[in-house]
């Protein structure tokens, strides 16, 4: 009866414990298949420390385009630079690959995983002639005679659009980190953790094609 009674002491208190740990682990995670679903709180973090990388880049931008307002406001040796037409292609690349973006990333809202690959593709391809296209406008430049140290607007045209290029190519690598990712995992529902790592993806990409407008409004018609 004595031995009865030890048992039956051991099983709850076993259960008092799992009740506060509820995952297998011990650790608040949940298994479903071979995935294992995060809370929201730790889910979150991959978006709020995106936006605390973009408020970083905001920042650099900021201080280099009141520079170049700077420059421009009281310069005489300031020569605007005619804009070159394949910036107009660049900018609607740049546009539609946000909309696709988007559509991918509402594809794995709703655990449509071939949609949501095929839509990341498409994004990534639409990133590359994005930049394909900025080359093709330095190039044009160049044949020009228009280079760096030219004049000071052909310098901040140069360093303002490299700048964005090197943050587009950091873009393009979460990109096919993503689709990679999406390749290697076979699943049957998106996880909490995957769905915010692709939404912090699409703020980056949202972001960097908000400041190529206002970049690109900013070198061409601010003067």
């Amino acid at each position: 009866m004595a031995t009865m009674v030890t048992s039956t002491k051991t099983v709850t208190k076993k259960g008092a414990g799992s009740s506060k740990f509820p995952g297998p682990n011990g650790n608040g995670k949940h298994r479903n298949g071979d995935e294992f679903f995060e809370p929201d709180s730790k889910a979150n973090r991959y978006r709020v420390g995106m936006w605390v990388a973009l408020a970083s880049i905001a920042m650099m931008f900021t201080a280099l385009s009141s520079a170049y307002i700077v420059r421009a406001g009281g310069a005489p040796d300031w020569v605007s630079i005619t804009m070159p037409r394949v910036l107009l292609v660049s900018t609607a690349l740049i546009l539609i690959s946000s909309v696709t973006l988007e559509i991918s990333r509402r594809n794995l809202k709703t655990s449509s995983f071939g949609g949501y690959r095929t839509w990341l593709l498409v994004t990534m391809l639409l990133g590359l002639a994005f930049l394909g296209s900025q080359f093709l406008a330095w190039r044009q430049l160049a044949r020009q005679g228009i280079y760096v140290a030219s004049n000071p607007h052909s310098s901040f045209f140069y360093l303002l659009t490299a700048a964005h290029a090197v943050h587009l190519v950091g873009g393009l690598l979460a990109l096919i980190f993503l689709l990679i990712r999406s390749n290697l995992v076979k699943q049957v529902k998106v996880t909490p953790r995957r769905q915010a790592s692709a939404d912090a993806v699409t703020i980056y990409w949202h972001f960097m094609d908000a400041l190529w407008i206002y970049l690109f409004l900013l070198l061409f018609l601010w003067r």
